[in-house]
C-alpha cells in the first residue's frame, strides 16, 4: 500500500473472525489506519488480495455489494446540521436503496435495532447538532450498524471522547462481537484499552506487522520498548487479568530524598 508512490504498509496480513475483536496498535505512522482503510477499500493497494465470506476476490465486488458486508467508522466525522439522529442513522441504509430512492422494507427495523444497540433511541428525534461528542460518536456507530454487515471496522473510535464515553463505546464494541457475532477490526492508540477489549492484537511498526496474537503475547516490554522508542513496562491488571502497560519517562524515576521529591 502506498501514498504518492511511497510504500506505507509492506506484506501485512490480517484476518478478522466473526465474534472476535482484533485491534491494530503501533506508533504514529506505523500504517494502522492505512491497513484498515485498505480493508474497507477506501485505498487501492498496489498489490493485495481480499477474501470475504468465501469470496476470494472481494476487491471486485461492487461498492453497493461490499457495503452490505463491511461497514467503516472513520475518524473525524463532521457534526451534521439540520438532521435528526434518526436521519443520520438512516444514512447507513444507503446500500439497500436504489439509485432513485427505491423502498427499503427492512430499513425501519434495522434503524430501530441500531438505535437501541447504541443506546440512543430516546434521542432519535433530536437534532444531531445538539449532541455531545460521546452521543454523536454513538450515533455514527449506529449508522454503521444499520448497514447490517458482518464486519465492522473502527478507525480510532475513542478519539476526542472523555473517559466515560471511551469505556462505554468499547463495552459496546465488545457486546457487538460477543452477542451478535460481528467481526470487529479497530485501530486504537491506548494500549491498555486495546488489551481490555481485544481477542487479538496486531502490532505494527514502519508499515510491517511486528507481532500478532493474544494481548499477553503481543504486549511484551522489550518488544514495545523497541517499537515505541521509549521504555515500556508491563504487568497484569489484578482486576481484569489483562496485561497493563506503563511508559517510563524521565520524571517517572524520581526518588525521594530528605522528604523532597527530586
Amino acid at each position: 500500500m502506498a501514498y504518492d508512490g511511497v510504500d506505507v504498509v509492506h506484506g501485512a496480513a490480517l484476518t478478522l473472525r466473526p465474534g472476535e475483536v482484533t485491534v491494530l496498535v503501533g506508533p504514529n505512522g506505523s500504517g494502522k489506519s492505512t491497513l484498515l482503510r485498505t480493508l474497507a477499500r477506501l485505498q487501492r493497494p498496489r498489490e493485495a488480495s481480499l477474501s470475504l465470506d468465501g469470496d476470494t476476490d472481494a476487491l471486485a465486488l461492487t461498492p453497493r455489494d461490499f457495503s452490505r458486508r463491511v461497514a467503516l467508522l472513520t475518524q473525524g466525522r463532521p457534526t451534521p446540521s439540520g438532521l435528526t439522529v434518526r436521519d443520520v442513522v438512516e444514512f447507513g441504509r444507503y446500500p439497500y436503496r436504489g439509485r432513485w430512492g427505491r423502498s427499503d422494507p427492512d430499513g425501519p427495523g434495522a434503524v430501530a435495532r441500531a438505535l437501541a444497540l447504541t443506546g440512543v433511541s430516546e434521542l432519535a428525534d433530536l437534532g444531531a447538532e445538539h449532541l455531545s461528542g460521546g452521543q454523536l460518536q454513538r450515533v455514527w456507530l449506529a449508522g454503521c450498524l444499520a448497514q447490517d454487515t458482518g464486519v465492522l471496522l473502527l478507525d480510532e473510535p475513542t478519539t476526542y471522547l472523555d473517559l466515560r464515553y471511551q469505556v462505554e463505546l468499547l463495552d459496546l464494541v465488545r457486546d457487538l462481537a460477543d452477542d451478535h457475532g460481528i467481526a470487529v477490526g479497530a485501530v486504537l492508540h491506548d494500549l491498555d484499552q486495546a488489551a481490555a477489549v481485544a481477542d487479538r492484537m496486531v502490532l505494527l511498526h514502519a508499515g510491517r506487522v511486528v507481532a500478532a496474537g493474544r494481548p499477553e503475547d503481543v504486549l511484551l516490554p522489550e518488544q514495545l520498548t523497541e517499537v515505541y522508542g521509549i521504555r515500556i513496562e508491563t504487568d497484569t491488571d489484578p482486576l481484569t487479568g489483562r496485561p497493563r502497560t506503563r511508559a517510563i519517562g524521565r520524571h517517572h524515576t524520581r526518588t525521594e530524598r530528605s522528604g523532597t521529591t527530586r
